[in-house]
């Protein structure tokens, strides 16, 4: 049975701000994955935690991810903390966390501290409860370069999934049920296969990140003037229209120029 990923968040100033829970977790684990092993040893060293560290960081991350791995795989736990605040806002974490779920490890985030800039992600509340509304909301956010978050009500979450499976094809989705909670659970994947399968229970926090532009489609310039020309006839103005078309196909507006859309 593989061990769990811990996500810690450390505090960005003030040494007591660290959770209890976090200080639990930090003890326990088998090591802590640390940006800085210097500057965390001081936060450990505060609390008298003796565990293990071992550094991760932008210079050394490939080289580490088999290492980290391989001791979840074995059932050890693992902490992954950064400098200060939440790991993986701007620090290294990503492709660990990415490969421990690909590979069914646990991965558990605990709240704390961080210094969360919007530049990052931008954050939306509660998306509108009407399908016109909430398809509106999600085309006016697809330009942006960020990750998209907000919270959902369970009995609309397929409805969101699959509008967002329509104009956001190609954006990953994780879907986070009752955070830090008993039941605790994360389901991360395409919009399309989780509007298919998600449980419609729990208070809910909906992510939709970045597209991957390797995962979307080189599509023919004649299919995507077809598109162009039926919201052409559906009565949208070109500027609109073309601006639908670069949204929902993962194209910039030069790119949609280029074509002439």
């Amino acid at each position: 049975m593989p061990g769990i990923l811990y996500i810690v968040a450390t505090p960005i100033g003030h040494l007591g701000d660290l959770t209890y829970r976090a200080a639990q977790v930090l003890a326990a684990v088998n090591v802590i994955a640390c940006e800085d092993t210097r500057q965390t040893a001081k936060l450990l060293q505060h609390y008298a935690i003796q565990t293990a560290t071992t550094s991760l960081h932008e210079h050394n991350e490939r080289q580490k991810l088999d290492f980290l791995l391989d001791r979840l795989t074995q059932g050890e736990s693992i902490a992954l903390v950064s400098d200060a605040g939440t790991p993986l806002i701007s620090d290294p974490g990503f492709p660990l966390v990415r490969e421990a779920r690909l590979r069914g490890i646990p991965v558990v985030p605990l709240p704390g501290a961080s210094a969360l800039t919007s530049a990052l992600f931008y954050f939306g509340g509660f998306l509108p409860a009407k399908t016109a509304a909430r398809r509106r909301a999600l085309e006016v956010l697809a330009p942006l370069d960020v990750t998209l978050v907000f919270y959902e009500a369970p009995h609309r979450i397929r409805e969101t999934l699959a509008d967002v499976a329509e104009l956001l094809p190609h954006r990953p989705v994780v879907v986070a049920r009752e955070l830090t909670k008993l039941h605790e659970e994360f389901a991360a994947g395409a919009p399309a296969e989780l509007a298919k399968t998600i449980i419609e229970r729990g208070e809910i926090t909906l992510l939709i990140g970045k597209a991957d532009p390797s995962s979307i489609p080189a599509l023919p310039a004649d299919e995507l003037k077809r598109n162009y020309q039926q919201l052409i006839a559906a009565g949208e103005s070109p500027s609109v229209a073309a601006k639908h078309i670069a949204q929902r196909f993962g194209l910039t507006k030069r790119e949609a120029y280029k074509l002439g859309l």
